[in-house]
């Protein structure tokens, strides 16, 4: 039987290994759906399920809700809290957030209407499009840091030495945020890369510190156009993914003048889009 404690869920395994088999306790990557529900006027309205992994779930609700243009601003949001609702199961209360704005009324939610369930390992189901981001007033992103090779070749050994859910479950993905002279600024992990990003992206929102103009993300997986669309949103002007993106990916880097990095390992990468910001030898 599986037994979930904060993030990790331990369970018994089977290792077989050079014909022999033994049984152990392991550690697994906790995947539960977190309900994200809106509240304005007296009214409670459900806006999206994610399956994610536990913890920093304020944030990811907070960063969900402005990467997709419901939430504006910090000042908007009046409380994050987790349901109170005494009629439901004591266990899922907190797969439940509410998000009290201060509005007389809910928002527009049509655009949501695509991401009322999401996957961790896909992020929004349905199709997305670079209309959207320009629908939603996304415009160029400024010039932005100028960043030595250098400095990018150490960011995924800073980014790994800080994983401590992987390390101990092997199946998660971490988005960290850097200062443009390399400074580790936030790190979050989850099942899902765009939960992840989502869940710094909230940091900063509730902390005030958007827009992320003079930050570097890099994400450890590959980079897919949820995670440029998110960053875009953002304003960080330069993302880097230990694996390869998206034609999307692309697209949007190229269209909001993102500095796009992918395959960074060891002392290499490939630029897909805004090689400006990196001083190339």
């Amino acid at each position: 039987m599986a037994v979930r404690v904060g993030s990790k869920v331990r369970a018994q395994v089977t290792i077989v290994e050079q014909g022999r088999a033994r049984k152990r306790l392991d550690s697994l990557a906790a995947e539960e759906p977190l309900e994200i529900r809106l509240q304005a006027g007296g009214q409670t309205k459900t806006v999206a399920v994610t399956m994610r992994t536990p913890g920093a779930d304020f944030e990811l609700a907070a960063g969900f809700l402005y990467s997709e243009g419901v939430v504006t601003e910090r000042g908007l949001i009046r409380h994050i809290s987790y349901c109170v609702d005494p009629e439901v199961d004591a266990e899922q209360r907190y797969n439940i957030v509410n998000v009290g704005l201060h509005l007389a009324e809910l928002p527009e939610l049509a655009t949501l209407e695509r991401h009322f369930y999401t996957t961790s390992a896909c992020g929004v189901c349905g199709k997305a499009s670079l209309e959207a981001l320009e629908i939603r007033g996304c415009s160029v992103l400024p010039d932005g840091p100028v960043v030595e090779p250098g400095l990018l070749y150490g960011l995924p050994e800073k980014l790994r030495k800080e994983q401590t859910l992987f390390e101990s479950t092997g199946g998660l993905h971490a988005a960290g945020l850097f200062s443009a002279t390399g400074e580790l600024l936030c790190l979050r992990e989850d099942v899902g890369r765009h939960n992840a990003l989502d869940k710094i992206v909230g940091w900063a929102l509730l902390n005030r510190k958007l827009p992320l103009a003079d930050c570097i993300l890099l994400v450890s997986g590959r980079a897919s156009y949820e995670i440029l669309q998110k960053s875009t949103v953002a304003g960080v002007p330069i993302v880097c993914a230990v694996s390869a993106p998206s034609h999307l990916a692309v697209d949007v880097a190229r269209q909001f003048g993102v500095t796009l990095v992918g395959f960074l390992r060891g002392e290499r990468f490939t630029i897909y889009a805004g090689e400006e910001r990196i001083r190339l030898p």
